[in-house]
């Protein structure tokens, strides 16, 4: 992975990097679990285009973030980066972890939430229920006692192909874009221990009492559903915009867990919108 046009700020115990391209109404994308900042490589140039300054990151424990070796919150990471860069109130947009990150964010940095932008997922106190997300839970366990790589990221790849059609099926620019992060994530964040063998990083800390406390939230939120994505995460996210002060939710069509990288088209003629109206 290419970290050349990447810059850095310090957090507890490590750093974030981050690519700040534009200027304007800051918007901040925040990417799903075990990928990275590329995958908004199809949102960054309209973003700019229309007059934003974008600031895609990689997470802790992710791309050429620093892993994570102690207790942390990914919402305190952004919030950090975002004073650190003297920019907010942002607009925040997320992906699966990174939506779960964005509405943390809202919960415990409100002043730097300007609106929300949700795809795939409520908060960071996930409520999972499908069988199918149940069992590639168990074989994502499974390959990781294994210590099975190969198997982890076959197993992960079914998570952005959803539940309705078979990897093969899915596009498979997509695919290989998925497999190269998450490959690159493993290789970089994954520790070894005394034995050798792949030992699971610190987990983030998730924020208390999540789902109570929406209702609270006063940003617009728009929660960007895939339209074959699982009925877990799409419930989650109609869950969430369900609960804020002014929610609403869109939908594209034939998409799964990824819809801004399957069809950044009509993803982004979405999110523009949404901008026009809550970021001027």
């Amino acid at each position: 992975m290419s970290t050349s046009e990447l810059s850095r700020v310090e957090i507890p115990d490590g750093h974030l990097a981050y690519r700040d391209t534009g200027a304007g109404v800051p918007v901040v994308l925040l990417h799903g679990g075990t990928l990275d900042h590329r995958m908004w490589d199809g949102q960054v140039g309209p973003l700019v285009a229309a007059g934003h300054r974008v600031i895609a990151v990689d997470a802790r424990g992710h791309g050429a973030s620093s892993t994570a070796t102690a207790p942390f919150r990914h919402c305190d990471d952004v919030a950090v980066l975002l004073r650190a860069l003297d920019t907010g109130p942002a607009v925040l947009v997320g992906v699966s972890m990174g939506a779960s990150t964005v509405l943390d964010v809202a919960l415990e940095h409100p002043e730097l939430a300007r609106a929300l932008v949700i795809s795939g997922a409520g908060t960071s106190e996930p409520d999972f229920r499908d069988p199918w997300i149940l069992r590639m839970q168990a074989d994502w366990r499974r390959a990781a006692e294994a210590a099975d790589a190969e198997a982890w990221i076959e197993t992960f790849l079914r998570l952005g192909a959803g539940p309705h059609r078979d990897v093969v099926a899915a596009d498979p620019e997509v695919m290989a874009r998925t497999r190269a992060m998450a490959l690159d994530t493993i290789t970089a964040h994954v520790p070894t221990g005394p034995d050798g063998r792949p030992t699971a990083p610190a987990p983030p800390t998730p924020v208390a009492r999540t789902w109570e406390r929406l209702p609270g939230v006063t940003a617009p939120l728009l929660a960007i559903i895939g339209g074959i994505d699982s009925d877990d995460h799409i419930a989650m996210a109609e869950r969430a915009a369900g609960l804020v002060a002014h929610g609403r939710t869109a939908t594209v069509g034939g998409t799964a867990h990824y819809p801004n990288m399957e069809r950044p088209d009509l993803f982004d003629a979405i999110l523009l919108r949404f901008l026009a109206e809550h970021a001027r």
